[in-house]
């Protein structure tokens, strides 16, 4: 191994003497003339010829105030070379000197007395053109004060990417004096992850020359280590003259303002964005989990990385938010994670009770109805926002270190608490996402305590509904009955359908089905009044025609309300039906191995309308036949034409035939589909001989 691999300061040295010459010297064209004691031309150099115009040979021996100077100047001349020979003090300045072309131009000297080893004397100008040299030092002079005094942060560095140089701006910019940056490398004084990039890119335009212009960096240094700062870099290669690069021109523009500007532009815009998203997305039904969970989906990720949706579950069982005297009890309708995630064991998961200890953030919002926000979580924060020690670790080893407890306040009534966590998103929460995240609860909270309200009335209503039906079908002779209700699902409420099963004289059985138009408790109380005068009226052994006309006059004074209806009464000693309609869809008749039809009948005006009159239709019904009668609910649809549904009807109830009971089922899975917003009765009745066996219908 030699010295210089042993010492590497020697090696740094050994490097720089053998690098290749400066251009400076070139730019300048310095000239060399050596001069004997009596002035007589010794030596010319290239660019003395350049600069004087005269080849070597046209110079080498003559006097030099002869050839290069004008008469006028010569004196001059002569007396300052020799004081420079007898005193052996140099001079230098500007003198006029003429060019072979006959111009004068001034050239400024360092002139200097040699002497060799035998005593001689001779004396050595060094000359380079005034205007060349002044332009020069303008330039170093303005270089010099940008470099300084400029707010632009500017550095040289190296071909190894160390620092050669740096200005006063730059050094603030990196909080590193500007005499500690000369020598070390660009990672050296910025080692964050967010400079890899930056040298990359150094790299690059050393090897290809071509620059990069205002490429945006955001980072943080010495210089304010807790806070994101930016900066627009310009990457220049620096060559000289002669194509040599010498390194890296790094011009850095502090952004930090125009870049926080526009994260909090974006900000705006993403608040009005998850506004709007949540407008649209939030409340759209009236089931309080699916509103839950479209909360959770517009946190989560845009705002959170987890949250949890939980509701006061007294508000849930009776409808009102009491609290009582312990610890409130919660139960969890929606959570959701933006990633798989360990922590999502530590969330109390959908449909689990839960009670919040006192120091909890949503034990706070309760008690204050006021929002919590935890920037920075440490480990005993920890403990802080989970339900026990193993939820804390769980959370700890996820990543978690940001929190928001936000109460949903509905009516002025606090109902229930969202959670919200963020663990790889860097950024913790601060007051704008709080703001943002009230926002939002306030408008889910009201969607969510409306479905809860909702709950309670349509449950109500659906218990008046029950009610008012029959609860058992009374056995009747000649016939097999099976009836069905089903209330609407999803958000709609309750409506008003009915079926009756009434017993007349002489073995014959009224068969009924009708649909109030409207929902809630109201239709349904509309219903049973409807219900109870079609069996009083079924009483005085009217014409099914007579009946609903009667049963018209009454609806009218049910205002707003009006009502389809289908009468019917089944004969079993004469085999035969008689059935009048009021804007109620046709049953279905299915003879025994036969295929069924619906029955033409005339249509007529719905109950309430007042335009009457209504006719009554008589038809054979032999034993095994099966009349099916229906609401509505059960073949409309929003998207299917109702001529195509009730295909389906038909195609259901085709051979082979079923039992009642087993045709009601069926036709309830086939025909109705999740989600269906009308409620639906359903009575079907198979004609039996006289004396055959009955049974009650099932609710």
């Amino acid at each position: 191994m030699s010295r210089a691999d042993r010492d590497p300061e020697r090696a740094g040295h050994a490097r720089d003497a053998a690098a290749g010459p400066s251009g400076l010297m070139d730019l300048l064209g310095v000239a060399a003339v050596l001069l004997e004691a009596d002035g007589r031309i010794d030596m010319w150099s290239p660019q003395a010829a350049e600069l004087f115009g005269y080849t070597g040979d046209e110079a080498v021996g003559q006097y030099a105030a002869l050839l290069l100077l004008h008469p006028d100047h010569r004196d001059e001349a002569i007396r300052l070379f020799a004081e420079v020979m007898e005193t052996g003090r140099g001079w230098a300045g500007v003198f006029p000197v003429r060019h072979k072309d006959g111009s004068t131009r001034m050239v400024e000297f360092r002139n200097m007395r040699l002497t060799d080893t035998l005593g001689d004397h001779y004396a050595l100008g060094l000359a380079t053109d005034r205007a060349t040299l002044q332009q020069v030092e303008r330039n170093v002079a303005l270089s010099s004060q940008l470099v300084t005094q400029a707010p632009i942060g500017l550095s040289v560095l190296d071909n190894d990417l160390r620092y050669v140089a740096v200005n006063p701006a730059l050094a603030a910019m990196h909080g590193v004096p500007e005499a500690d940056h000369v020598g070390r490398s660009f990672r050296e004084i910025l080692p964050g992850e967010a400079f890899a990039t930056a040298e990359t890119d150094m790299r690059e335009v050393l090897a290809s020359g071509v620059a990069m212009v205002d490429r945006e960096v955001v980072g943080r240094t010495r210089a304010d280590p807790d806070n994101d700062h930016a900066w627009a870099v310009s990457l220049y290669r620096l060559e000289d003259h002669t194509g040599h690069v010498l390194g890296i021109a790094n011009v850095v523009v502090d952004v930090t303002d125009r870049y926080r500007a526009a994260r909090a532009a974006d900000r705006a815009q993403q608040r009005l964005r998850l506004m709007a998203d949540g407008s649209s997305r939030i409340g759209t039904t009236l089931e309080v989990e699916r509103t839950a969970r479209e909360l959770a989906d517009v946190l989560v990720p845009d705002l959170a990385d987890m949250a949890a949706v939980d509701l006061l579950d007294s508000l849930l069982r009776t409808g009102r938010p009491e609290q009582g005297e312990g610890p409130p009890l919660f139960r969890s309708l929606a959570v959701k994670t933006a990633y798989p995630t360990e922590a999502a064991r530590a969330i109390i998961q959908p449909g689990h009770l839960v009670t919040f200890h006192a120091g909890h953030p949503a034990a706070h919002c309760i008690r204050t109805r006021q929002p919590s926000l935890i920037t920075h979580l440490d480990s005993g924060d920890l403990g802080r926002v989970a339900t026990d020690a193993a939820a804390a670790r769980l959370l700890a080893e996820a990543g978690v270190h940001s929190d928001m407890a936000v109460p949903l306040i509905a009516r002025d009534e606090v109902i229930g608490v969202m959670g919200l966590a963020r663990a790889r998103n860097p950024q913790p929460f601060d007051e704008d996402d709080l703001t943002l995240a009230c926002e939002l609860a306030a408008s889910a909270a009201l969607g969510i305590d409306n479905a809860i309200l909702h709950q309670h009335i349509r449950n109500a209503a659906e218990t008046l509904q029950r009610s008012l039906l029959p609860q058992l079908a009374p056995r009747r002779p000649g016939l097999e009955i099976a009836a069905r209700y089903r209330p609407a699902q999803a958000f709609s409420e309750v409506g008003g359908d009915w079926y009756d099963i009434i017993p007349l004289d002489g073995d014959r059985t009224a068969l009924v089905v009708g649909d109030v138009m409207g929902s809630g408790i109201p239709a349904a109380t509309a219903m049973g009044r409807l219900r109870t005068a079609t069996s009083t009226l079924a009483d005085l052994d009217l014409d099914p025609s007579r009946i609903l006309t009667h049963l018209d006059k009454i609806t009218q004074g049910l205002d707003p309300y009006i009502a389809t209806c289908l009468y019917a009464v089944y004969d079993p000693h004469h085999e035969r039906v008689h059935v009048a309609c009021a804007g109620h869809l046709p049953p279905v008749l299915v003879p025994a191995g036969g295929p069924p039809r619906l029955l033409d009948l005339p249509t007529g005006t719905p109950l309430g309308v007042g335009s009457g009159p209504f006719e009554t239709t008589t038809v054979a019904v032999r034993p095994g036949d099966q009349l099916v009668l229906y609401t509505d609910g059960l073949v409309e649809t929003r998207d299917d034409p109702i001529d195509e549904r009730l295909d389906d009807l038909l195609h259901l109830l085709s051979p082979p035939h079923r039992s009642v009971e087993e045709t009601c089922d069926l036709l309830l899975r086939r025909l109705r589909e999740p989600g269906d917003r009308d409620d639906v009765a359903l009575l079907i009745a198979r004609a039996q001989p006289l004396h055959g066996g009955t049974g009650p219908p099932r609710h």
